[in-house]
């Protein structure tokens, strides 16, 4: 097993064990060079575990290094004890495949730009299209983001239910 942290801040850490990461932290600017370099040193990496990863704190990055876990077809997946939330959870979207074992959890949230909630934003306005075009990219329905956008405030947290998860096809069911 082997534990490094990519980049000059401890922000976004990967444990790699065999074909298995295991992620903790947030996403920063710095996510696409990161995980670059994940996907460079660890070319037979299939799964992505999301243990403790509270968001992105630039989301164009968080995105970014996002499209570039589907390029590479890697699966994603929240385990018994791990929590995402925010900029984390399109992150988790980004897997081929993904997985929440029941007691992870997933929290969503409405973004807000300082001064006002997305929420808040007419559905019209193109402030929506990074996270639209992202959700169309990844096959999820823009239902998801409205979802999110009224499911709690930017200070908030909404913790998605099982049946939600698998409502807004946030979870692969067989």
């Amino acid at each position: 097993m082997m534990l490094f942290f990519i980049g000059c801040t401890p922000s976004l850490q990967f444990e790699v064990n065999g074909t298995v990461a295991i992620m903790n932290g947030e996403l920063t600017s710095d996510a696409p060079d990161q995980v670059a370099t994940l996907l460079e040193e660890n070319p037979n990496i299939e799964w992505i575990e999301l243990q403790n990863c509270p968001g992105s704190l630039d989301d164009h990055s968080a995105l970014e290094a996002s499209r570039m876990i589907r390029s590479a077809n890697i699966n994603t997946r929240v385990p018994i004890n791990g929590e995402i939330a925010s900029g984390a959870v399109d992150f988790f979207i980004a897997g081929v495949q993904r997985t929440v074992v029941e007691g992870g959890k997933v929290g969503v949230h409405s973004w807000s730009n300082g001064d006002v909630e997305g929420s808040e934003v007419p559905e019209s306005d193109s402030e929506h299209d990074l996270y639209l075009n992202f959700y169309e990219d990844m096959g999820i329905s823009s239902d998801f983001y409205w979802f999110t956008l009224n499911a709690a405030s930017s200070d908030g947290l909404h913790y998605m239910t099982q049946d939600e998860l698998r409502e807004y096809e946030l979870i692969n069911t067989d």
